[in-house]
């Protein structure tokens, strides 16, 4: 049987008769459908939230180096900065502000 709006074609040959033949592939459809439907909301906040990274080496997304000079690197913006006690005190809002730039398709500038 070939379900029309869908494609999903069924075959079934675990019953004798031709009407239960019939009856299980009448039910077979549906639960393709609904296996369809379950991995569309599974995939849903995947989708939401982007691709998932594995945590590894050379996957950060930020660098402090406090020694033996004082740099914050953001390395997805590429955006710099030499003031490591505001970073480490809290100030991430230039880091902010650069990727907000660099999504929106601007260039970040040196603060």
């Amino acid at each position: 049987m070939r379900h029309i709006l869908t494609g999903i074609v069924v075959t079934c040959q675990k019953a004798r008769s031709q009407f239960q033949i019939r009856e299980v592939a009448l039910q077979l459809p549906k639960a393709r459908l609904d296996q369809r439907e379950q991995k569309k909301r599974e995939e849903e906040p995947a989708r939401l939230t982007g691709d998932d990274v594995q945590a590894d080496f050379g996957t950060q997304i930020r660098t402090v180096t406090v020694h033996p000079y004082n740099i914050v690197k953001d390395h997805r913006t590429n955006y710099e900065t030499s003031d490591t006690e505001g970073y480490l005190s809290g100030n991430v809002d230039p880091f902010i502000y650069a990727y907000l730039q660099a999504m929106a398709g601007g260039v970040a500038a040196e603060v």
